[in-house]
């Protein structure tokens, strides 16, 4: 296997910097502790990037501790996040353009996560494939506890030197790790870690976490990983359950990581396997229940029927939603719950026309605007079960809400997982 002995003068270049810094703008970003936004760092470009290119070729860089953030989990719980500095996150973005084309290569063709040219569709498709073209019906669904805050150092560094000795380059990526962590002015020491929302952090957990992938490809074993979220195939559950007590083994005794007893278990294709927010049945592509109950709750609040904003409004914040779920989840066979939401949604939207009008007199002068003959009914127009009545349907057609300029997700094209093969 190539080694790589003189990178760091490629990882100062300037030129380097320069794109860096590009992508790192692309991704925005809350500032680190120093507070430097993106655009501060914009408007001394050129003073930047001479810094760090001096910095760098000197050996001078120092990285800043990142600044220590919780994130709420929408099933419970909390994430942390770790966010660099600007600064940081260039000279990240610089020292993984220049070390990841070495090392994505090497990695296991069923590693999915945070990779060129590799994506969530790609992992589920090959996952499915395994399942209903090779017959691989019972899988071992695993979760790591906190995996990116557990990675070894020691494990990391031997990793990443077996392809690199510029040692230049190990010690830069060393200085990352130990930066430490600033919560709330209390600085923490980082022993072990790469804080998740680090540039760098994907690759290394990628390099890490790629010692598992080969030992089970060395066992002949099926596996298909995005990060941290592993499936493991085997024909029957006697095997799996093998697979499950071996794969445990690697994770926890050689590269000290926790597996969640808990979360991780044995599944099938006929109870349905869970992954990247779809579930994988026998001929069919699901989406996982607690993914659509979490995209209707932000309908929900999106369209409230109290917010007192025009339909105009609630529809323009609504199409950014609908459009990016559809772009992830179209892949799956939603057909029917695609008709059925749009039934919902448009029900929910003629809710907060019909609380606009507040009495049935609003609603009459509507029907005379639209030249629709009514009854004369004093409807209460706040009730939702009165949302789906005949007369509410003629005032506010399908087409009123189109007209308007709402998507409607029935008319995509759906179930087009085979792309990804």
């Amino acid at each position: 296997m190539k080694k790589w002995y003189s990178l760091i003068d490629k990882i100062y270049r300037k030129e380097n910097l320069e794109l860096a810094f590009k992508r790192v703008k692309r991704n925005n970003g809350a500032p680190g502790i120093d507070g430097e936004t993106v655009s501060d760092f914009v408007d001394k470009i050129d003073l930047n990037i001479e810094f760090l290119h001096e910095r760098l070729k000197t050996n001078e860089y120092v990285p800043s501790p990142v600044k220590r953030v919780e994130i709420e989990k929408p099933d419970g719980g909390t994430r942390l996040l770790g966010i660099p500095t600007v600064k940081d996150r260039v000279v990240q973005q610089a020292i993984v353009n220049i070390i990841e084309p070495i090392f994505d290569p090497t990695f296991h063709p069923s590693s999915y996560g945070y990779r060129p040219k590799h994506s969530q569709h790609q992992a589920v498709a090959k996952a499915e494939r395994f399942m209903n073209k090779y017959g691989l019906e019972h899988v071992v669904d695993m979760d790591l506890s906190k995996c990116f805050d557990t990675l070894d150092h020691e494990i990391i560094m031997g990793a990443v030197s077996e392809l690199i000795s510029d040692g230049r380059v190990l010690d830069l990526i060393r200085k990352f790790l130990k930066s430490g962590v600033m919560h709330r002015d209390n600085f923490s020491e980082t022993e072990v870690g790469s804080p998740q929302g680090g540039v760098i952090s994907p690759l290394i957990s990628n390099i890490y976490l790629n010692q598992f992938d080969q030992k089970m490809m060395s066992k002949g074993v099926r596996i298909v990983r995005y990060a941290d979220d592993i499936l493991i195939f085997a024909k029957d559950k006697k095997t799996a359950g093998n697979y499950k007590v071996y794969a445990t083994k690697v994770l926890e005794r050689e590269l000290k990581l926790k597996v969640n007893d808990m979360k991780t278990k044995l599944t099938n294709m006929n109870e349905g396997v869970a992954f990247l927010g779809f579930v994988i049945r026998s001929k069919t592509l699901g989406v996982n229940p607690k993914r659509i109950k979490r995209f209707k709750d932000k309908v929900r609040r999106i369209t409230r029927r109290n917010s007192g904003r025009k339909l105009e409004e609630v529809i323009k914040e609504l199409n950014p939603v609908l459009r990016g779920w559809m772009n992830y989840y179209r892949v799956a066979n939603i057909k029917s719950f695609l008709k059925d939401f749009m039934g919902w949604l448009r029900r929910r939207l003629r809710m907060v026309k019909m609380k606009q009008w507040k009495t049935y007199k609003a609603m009459h002068k509507e029907m005379r605007k639209r030249g629709i003959k009514g009854n004369g009914l004093k409807m209460a127009v706040t009730k939702w079960k009165n949302s789906n009545v005949h007369i509410i349907h003629q005032i506010l057609p399908n087409q009123y809400f189109e007209d308007l300029g709402l998507i409607d997700v029935h008319q995509y094209e759906v179930g087009l997982l085979s792309n990804y093969y």
